[in-house]
């Protein structure tokens, strides 16, 4: 192993690789510490994972293709609807910002690995069964939970024993989140190369270190909810059972107290991505660094007090309804500041669209325009109107797709070259790039009209007024899941297997950071010594 190491050029970094190479076979992923293999696994099973809650996506368009029952029964939809929103939140978009995490903190911040490498894999590895427990509820007595991803009360007291297998899966996935935010803020705070301060930090891992004390802070609290959700199933608590004297809009609160900064947490990593890609592609310094810094901060701070705009029309008081519309609206201010700092930063610069490029600023447009129509639902009388229809579906899935996704697209684009040592293609990223951000609009555009027109979410079938936009959008979900499998054969295979361009140490010239000081491949053993950095901790001086 070590021969084909230092034929990759690894062997830059350290000249003792037949100690301390890459291990052979399948024990490399098995028993993996290192941060890099670790960051690969998070990333391939989150992959899988979208995947898997696609498919469950096109299984419910097909069913909305055209009026009437076609392929599934109403409560196998509503089966569908909750499997595919709890994979995609738990099972794709968390882990793959973990997978990045891992992959990029350590070679941004000059570490030799993260700090509990160990405790890393165990992390990793608790997701299998809870994905497993996740995919096969569908085969369980009574079939999966149909509760809405959210799992609300009294629902969650009705349905078979997938609920509880459900529970269990949720558990193991928080605590594996709560184990890589631990690992992610010790790495962050004692690891980083000496004269890189926490404000020379590149934004990517300012955004994770916020993000980690977000997970560390609201998990406990979907850990509780559910746990009381299983003693009022098997225990004879009554927590959330009206029968019994229980309040199922107390079992909202507990939820969303968790699901609003959970909403943040799948966004703050992607604002990272993205102030990484743009300064890089517009050749200028990131505009007002310290205002993002502070802007990632405030976002993170108002997350927990904005919970219940989900809950505008549980018989909520006018205060507080007046209240979180004020609180919602104010959360949307540093937001915007984000975006007018990446807007400032493209602003006279020397702009070139690579893959990476267009998918920051695919992003950059879609999730705005997500961001208004979330703006639109936080007043509350609007809200009144709007609730639980499509409208809301297409404001989530402009800020979840358009937001999260995207910029994992653009940060795979990205970083690969130093992650596999080879070029991808540029003009098949492009063909992704374009079709992914024309199928995804057809998808959901088509759901705001639908919204404002009153259909509701998680019914299997609809009038005939609502027909012509349904069919459109279904017909947009099948191309923009083929674009992905495209992207996965034509884009990523070919780079895993070595199929490109060589990739130069530094791929995009004007892209600073530590990771473009190490060579391509990035070798499986970095920074064993720290690095000397010079004065804004952008390069390692000899």
């Amino acid at each position: 192993m070590s021969a084909v190491l230092d034929s990759h050029g690894h062997g830059a970094s350290h000249g003792h690789d037949d100690h301390h190479g890459a291990p052979h076979g399948w024990r490399r992923w098995v028993f993996a510490t290192n941060h890099k293999d670790i960051g690969t696994l998070y990333l391939l099973f989150a992959f899988t994972m979208l995947i898997v809650g696609g498919i469950l996506a096109l299984l419910i368009r097909a069913e909305l293709f055209k009026p009437g029952l076609q392929i599934v029964n109403p409560e196998l939809f509503n089966q569908l609807t909750t499997m595919h929103g709890l994979i995609m939140v738990f099972g794709a978009i968390m882990p793959a910002f973990v997978g990045f995490a891992n992959w990029m903190i350590p070679l941004q911040i000059g570490a030799s690995d993260m700090a509990f490498a160990r405790m890393n894999n165990f992390s990793f590895w608790l997701m299998i069964p809870a994905a497993v427990m996740l995919s096969t509820s569908f085969f369980m007595p009574g079939g999966a939970p149909a509760t809405g991803w959210t799992i609300y009360a009294p629902l969650n007291l009705q349905m078979g024993p997938s609920m509880d297998a459900g529970i269990l899966a949720l558990h193991l996935l928080g605590a594996s989140s709560i184990m890589g935010s631990i690992n992610i803020i010790v790495t962050i705070l004692n690891m980083r190369a000496p004269g890189m301060t926490l404000m020379k930090m590149p934004m990517f891992v300012w955004t994770w270190l916020i993000t980690a004390y977000l997970l560390i802070a609201v998990m406990p609290v979907l850990a509780g909810a559910i746990t009381m959700v299983l003693t009022d199933r098997h225990f004879g608590t009554t927590f959330f059972n009206p029968a019994a004297g229980g309040d199922p809009v107390m079992f909202q609160h507990i939820f969303w107290f968790f699901g609003h900064p959970e909403v943040y947490i799948m966004i703050l990593p992607a604002f990272g991505i993205i102030s990484q890609i743009v300064p890089a592609f517009s050749r200028k310094k990131l505009f007002g660094y310290a205002s993002m810094v502070y802007a990632t901060s405030s976002i993170a701070i108002l997350s927990f007090i904005v919970w219940a705009h989900h809950m505008y029309t549980t018989g909520m008081p006018v205060t507080g309804q007046l209240f979180f519309m004020y609180a919602t609206m104010l959360i949307s201010v540093p937001t915007g500041v984000k975006v007018f700092n990446w807007v400032a930063t493209m602003w006279k610069g020397s702009m070139s669209f690579e893959t990476p490029m267009l998918f920051a600023v695919g992003f950059i447009f879609v999730f705005t325009m997500g961001g208004f129509t979330g703006l639109i639902l936080s007043m509350a009388p609007i809200d009144l109107q709007l609730q639980d229809g499509y409208y809301v579906v297409a404001h989530f899935h402009y800020v979840l797709v358009a937001g999260s996704l995207f910029t994992m697209f653009a940060g795979y684009y990205y970083w690969s070259p130093k992650w596999t040592g080879v070029m991808y293609n540029e003009t098949r990223g492009k063909i992704h790039f374009w079709w992914t951000l024309i199928s995804f609009n057809v998808t959901f555009f088509p759901m705001h009209f639908l919204g404002l027109a009153g259909m509701p979410r998680r019914y299997a079938d609809y009038p005939m007024q609502f027909a012509d936009f349904n069919a459109l959008a279904s017909v947009g979900a099948f191309a923009f899941g083929f674009a992905q499998v495209y992207f996965f054969f034509f884009v990523v295979l070919p780079t895993m297997r070595g199929q490109g361009a060589p990739a130069p140490q530094r791929p995009w010239e004007a892209a600073e950071g530590l990771e473009w000081e190490v060579p391509s491949p990035a070798p499986f053993h970095t920074f064993e010594n720290p690095p000397k950095l010079n004065a804004d901790a952008t390069r390692i001086v000899a």
